[in-house]
């Protein structure tokens, strides 16, 4: 969450405008009070001469050689940029470029001096440009100072605050909150956990060491917030230093990237931002090499069905930067189509050949009218039911929405020729306990049984991700500001997360390298325990679990199960390019096969349809998937799943 004051005025970014010289009148100013301090040093000198020196002077040949030094100083420093710079914000870089400037104008000048014969010595030269840059200086470090002064004055009503890290991240931050006007915040001091920097003083601030003792100082200074500053922090780090910094009551926020794309590594700008859940989801960011697919997806046309959903739309998003000759966006729902159209067609405008058909997956006749327009060379099929309850209510819909229009937009891939279709799968289709992760398992068999087609056809199989639609992250946020309670399932119940941008970047990586029936899975890291989330989201909101907010547990909805498996199987699993990118090892069925087990679910949706009932579709899922179990069967023996047993061993960790 983006601090509401936006991005901080920096000095640095200031300076680092477009230079335009003498386009501003404070520029003007400051030209004319160096041209007024060099004749003001260049008269003092020749009194001082005249008082104290043994030789007289000549004044023309002084006149002429102090005119001469004004000109050619003054011109270099036109050329070093000087008068380009804020000198109330200026650090040591810019007083030694000033510098560098009085050197340079003072050599041109001398030698200029010698070509016409001037009968000064060398050393008047030197004395005038040396006296004249130490009085620059002065006066410019004297105005800094002095504004220094004055606005720690009026930083009396802005709120205080601590900046973890002293670093240059640290040092960037607190120069910005202290000289921005637009600043809420004021910095107090610095907590490190370096000893070399302990004790010292950066900024006229303070270095504490992070113990106990800090807030002590914390509470003499007025800290009220803590700013946490430091560069490459990773998940677990940012988890210490939450938990190290709650118990002081302070908020904590973070300087950082506020989105950070592995893909394009495009350039961001740090801001303020509240500390987020998936900053505390203890498992590394995946580093994706971004040759080794982005050259695949360039120039061609790519379509993405379900391509409006959380998925679907980051598929979009990242497939538009790496210039495809067109993006085919296909979706049931308007609104969100809608959404990602626009927000592709303000970032890309004409560079982007875009189009957006709303239609079915289970219209073949609309499906073939799409594909034999656009004939697309690639396919993402992300359009799917994926609520686990609901699909259990509505079982038939799975069968017809999720399998079938699987197979009908599979088979428009293939009549037209695609190069390859990529699937979205989840970590639910493995050892499926409900009809949606059942349904889910018999895509992927659809999929994998046409290795004999020109067409590639791959499976991308993932586990939650956060903040997607529908997903626990943004109904804990909604109840949170409702005041509570949260509700859980059960509070065993653990789950693998990702983030957005991961799931669709490892797609496109696993789509690029796809061949033949594959099924591709991701190490998801550690698993995470629901309610130690659902405690770590109430304390990031400000409020104390089980006493400003409850914790209410309902029980496990139709369906679901205590822990969703492990992907990692290493007997069974191959290894890619990508350390955490494998593929799994499954015998395909037939065409025939999976023909004939079609139509077993086909039949049991129709007679759900006509009033059969909800077994009717499980009994015949059963018969198709045989990974397939009763819920209850597998929750009763969840304490003998390797997952629950790392979770144990956390826990014990902990102790």
């Amino acid at each position: 969450m983006q601090e509401k004051t936006g991005h901080l005025d920096s000095p640095v970014r200031e300076q680092r405008k477009t230079y335009m010289p003498f386009k501003s009148f404070k520029r003007w100013k400051l030209l004319v009070f160096d041209i007024f301090c060099f004749a003001f040093v260049c008269a003092t000198l020749l009194l001082a001469d005249s008082i104290f020196g043994e030789v007289s002077v000549a004044v023309s040949d002084y006149l002429t050689l102090s005119s001469i030094l004004c000109v050619t100083v003054t011109l270099c420093r036109i050329c070093f940029r000087v008068y380009g710079n804020v000198w109330r914000y200026a650090s040591f870089d810019e007083y030694l470029f000033a510098s560098l400037a009085d050197v340079c104008g003072g050599i041109v000048g001398a030698l200029l001096c010698w070509f016409l014969h001037s009968h000064l010595p060398l050393w008047y030269s030197v004395a005038i440009v040396a006296s004249f840059s130490v009085g620059a200086h002065v006066a410019r470090f004297c105005y800094q100072h002095l504004y220094r002064i004055s606005t720690k004055d009026k930083n009396v009503s802005k709120i205080g605050v601590a900046i973890v890290g002293a670093g240059t991240v640290g040092v960037t931050l607190a120069e910005e909150l202290t000289y921005s006007h637009k600043s809420h915040y004021v910095p107090l001091c610095f907590v490190e956990r370096d000893h070399k920097k302990i004790g010292s003083r950066l900024l006229g601030l303070n270095v504490y060491e992070e113990n106990g003792k800090v807030f002590e100082h914390f509470d003499r200074l007025g800290v009220k917030e803590v700013f946490v500053a430091i560069d490459a922090l990773d998940n677990e780090s940012m988890k210490a230093i939450v938990d190290f910094y709650e118990p002081s009551g302070r908020k904590i926020k973070i300087y950082d990237f506020p989105f950070k794309d592995n893909l394009t590594q495009e350039p961001t700008k740090r801001s303020m931002r509240e500390v987020s859940i998936e900053d505390l989801l203890f498992r590394r960011q995946m580093n994706f090499d971004k040759s080794a697919f982005s050259t695949y997806y360039a120039d061609k046309t790519v379509l993405v069905t379900g391509g409006g959903g959380s998925i679907g739309s980051e598929l979009s998003r990242q497939i538009a930067k790496l210039a495809p000759k067109k993006l085919i966006i296909v979706d049931i729902y308007e609104n969100n189509a809608y959404e990602i159209e626009q927000e592709l067609r303000r970032e890309y405008g004409a560079n982007l050949d875009l189009c957006v058909e709303i239609a079915s997956v289970r219209d073949t006749k609309r499906l073939e009218h799409i594909f034999a327009t656009h004939r697309p060379q690639v396919v993402f099929h992300a359009a799917a039911h994926k609520h686990v309850p609901l699909m259990e209510h509505s079982a038939c819909e799975a069968i017809k929405n999720n399998v079938f229009g699987t197979k009908k937009t599979a088979d428009m891939a293939e009549k037209y020729g695609a190069e390859k279709f990529i699937l979205i799968s989840t970590d639910k289709a493995v050892n499926p306990t409900n009809v949606m992760g059942a349904s889910k398992r018999m895509c992927e068999m659809v999929i994998q049984c046409r290795t004999d087609s020109e067409t590639s056809f791959a499976a991308v199989r993932f586990g939650n991700v956060l903040g997607s639609n529908g997903s626990v992250i943004p109904l804990f946020r909604k109840q949170i500001e409702q005041g509570g309670p949260l509700t859980i399932t059960d509070k065993r119940i653990i789950r693998y997360f990702m983030t957005i941008p991961e799931a669709a970047q490892l797609v496109m990586e696993a789509g690029a390298m796809a061949q033949r029936g594959q099924l591709f899975v991701l190490d998801m890291g550690k698993p995470v325990k629901i309610l130690d989330l659902a405690e770590n989201m109430i304390r990031l909101s400000g409020y104390t679990p089980y006493e400003d907010i409850e914790i209410k547990e309902i029980g496990l909805r139709p369906g679901e199960k205590l822990y969703e498996e492990l992907l990692m199987q290493t007997e069974d699993l191959t290894a890619t390019s990508n350390d955490r990118i494998f593929v799994e090892t499954d015998r395909p069925f037939s065409r025939e096969e999976i023909d004939r087990r079609l139509d077993l679910l086909w039949e049991a949706s129709m007679a759900m349809q006509e009033g059969a009932g909800t077994d009717v579709v499980k009994v015949a899922m059963k018969q198709v998937v045989e990974t397939y179990k009763d819920p209850e069967e597998v929750n009763r023996d969840a304490y003998k799943a390797p997952e629950f047993r790392m979770q144990e061993q956390a826990e014990l960790s902990k102790i």
